[in-house]
């Protein structure tokens, strides 16, 4: 894991440099949105606190989790933002839904990435 050799108990938000100047853009799964809306409140907050400008954050919503990376590849292509934040939730249940809907996200992720 990524936060293997990490103290996340130790963040100091001091230590984050300024983003002042950038754009953000968030896209964020309307799907679970009593998870995801907080967590975009999160961002949107985080976000303000390290100098980026309300006018700065650009939020996309999409209908669900499978769909943020179509979301974020725009988003990312359209040359408006300097970094791109996906935000959805996925809840395991009694089906391989869950799993479908996981792996499709990352495999289409990782495709993005190299694009």
């Amino acid at each position: 894991m990524a936060t293997n050799l990490h103290n996340l108990s130790e963040y100091d938000p001091k230590s984050v440099p300024s983003a002042q100047g950038m754009r953000f853009g968030i896209v964020v799964s309307e799907w679970n949105h009593h998870i995801t809306g907080s967590l975009l409140e999160g961002a949107q907050t985080t976000l303000l606190k390290h100098g980026v400008s309300e006018e700065d954050i650009l939020v996309m919503t999409v209908p669900g989790s499978f769909e943020l990376v179509f979301g974020a590849a725009q988003m990312a292509k359209s040359g408006k933002v300097d970094a791109v934040i996906a935000i959805g939730c996925v809840i395991r249940g009694d089906t391989p839904h869950f799993d479908y809907i996981c792996e499709g996200a990352t495999q289409d992720k990782l495709y993005v990435m190299d694009d």
